[in-house]
């Protein structure tokens, strides 16, 4: 029988160890295992893995090598696995840059011993807005999980926010402490609510949703928020944010879209999707932008631009995605940007970007291209 397993993520200490807490309190005989990295500038990592009354071991790891997530995830693996027939419920508390998606992939769940039931990442109610528009580097805060580290605190938070199954706005510790001002918890509430919106969201005094039941495929996760599949949020208007929805099927002009990107990442907090370039037909780009922060990538082929038997061999929630998306025109090849930001402007940016789309007299070929300089593409291709 394997022992259900719950990763605890989230960028907030405090946070974090109180929803610890209370799932080794709530379920009598859990173990958690924690890695502190307060000391991995020196070579040393601190691992504990305790219950709800004791701690049962606190050891002193050598760091190996220049890459501190390495290590630690590794000998989270081991430890999950030296203590799956020792409790009821394995916790893994994660450290505070680490976006949980490694560590749910690097389970080896597959051999039976462990099965992965939730990963739940807590927040701070009175941290998380700020957090989410904090442009610095983490190595500028002293929290990278690599050596020469380049993510950003705010990019690493929605990450962690967007793959969560739960999402627990934690009462504050050490008690006894002021309850969470009320206008604290419900902008927290909205802006997770824009981020994550099909996510359930626990707040304080709620029940903790259950975590020793049927476990999660890595595969389901990783779909919700991969940039072919993902589940990205609707239109939606709260007086704290509004999330706007931009979905075209006509191509954009390479440069137009790329002199708008400033505009589109600097006037919202967070944006994400998929797009595609008149001159690069058969590739899908991927859009990612926190705090004025923006990641464009190659994420390989539309299904359009791939064979019968592409198709076919392409996993059932890409298949499901394109379908969704299929036009007579493109097939399923789509500009589907999701913006959210306070008080956005829905027609203004649905002009700016509809701006930015080729022309229909406008040739697809020899366009100025400047995201040549990013992409590991043939820009004529």
């Amino acid at each position: 029988m394997s022992v259900p397993v719950v990763l605890v993520a989230g960028l907030h200490a405090t946070a974090r160890t109180a929803v610890v807490d209370r799932l080794l309190r709530e379920h009598p005989g859990a173990l958690a295992i924690h890695h502190d990295l307060r000391d991995s500038a020196d070579g040393f990592v601190t691992r504990t893995v305790r219950d709800a009354g004791t701690t049962h071991d606190r050891s002193l790891l050598r760091l190996d090598g220049d890459c501190v997530t390495c290590t630690v995830r590794n000998d989270l693996v081991r430890e999950a696995l030296r203590h799956a027939s020792l409790a009821p419920l394995l916790v893994l508390d994660l450290w505070d840059c680490v976006e949980p998606r490694s560590i749910a992939e690097a389970l080896p769940v597959r051999d039976g011993d462990l099965r992965l039931t939730g990963v739940l990442t807590a927040v701070d109610a009175e941290l998380m807005p700020t957090d989410i528009c904090r442009g610095e580097l983490l190595a500028e805060l002293g929290k990278p999980g690599t050596s020469g580290d380049q993510r950003y605190l705010a990019e690493v938070l929605a990450h962690q926010i967007e793959y969560a199954t739960a999402l627990v706005v934690a009462d504050p510790l050490p008690a006894p402490l002021p309850p969470i001002d009320e206008d604290d918890l419900q902008l927290c509430r909205e802006l997770l609510g824009h981020l994550a919106p099909m996510t359930p969201v626990t707040m304080p005094g709620e029940p903790l949703p259950p975590v020793t039941g049927p476990g999660w495929c890595t595969r389901e996760l990783a779909a919700r928020v991969d940039p072919a599949t993902a589940q990205l949020p609707c239109p939606t208007h709260t007086p704290a944010a509004d999330t706007v929805v931009w979905h075209r099927t006509a191509p954009l002009h390479p440069a137009r879209f790329f002199d708008a990107m400033d505009t589109l990442a600097t006037e919202s907090v967070r944006s994400r999707g998929r797009f595609w370039l008149a001159n690069r037909p058969d590739r899908m780009l991927a859009w990612d932008a926190v705090a004025g922060i923006v990641t464009v990538a190659d994420t390989g082929p539309w299904l359009a631009a791939l064979p019968e038997t592409g198709w076919d061999a392409a996993p059932p929630a890409r298949r499901l995605a394109a379908a969704l998306d299929w036009s007579p025109d493109h097939g399923d090849r789509v500009q589907h940007l999701v913006l959210t930001g306070p008080q956005l402007d829905q027609d203004r940016i649905g002009a700016l970007l509809d701006s930015c789309l080729l022309g229909r007299d406008e040739p697809t070929t020899g366009l100025d291209d400047p995201f040549a300089d990013f992409l590991d593409l043939d820009p004529t291709t």
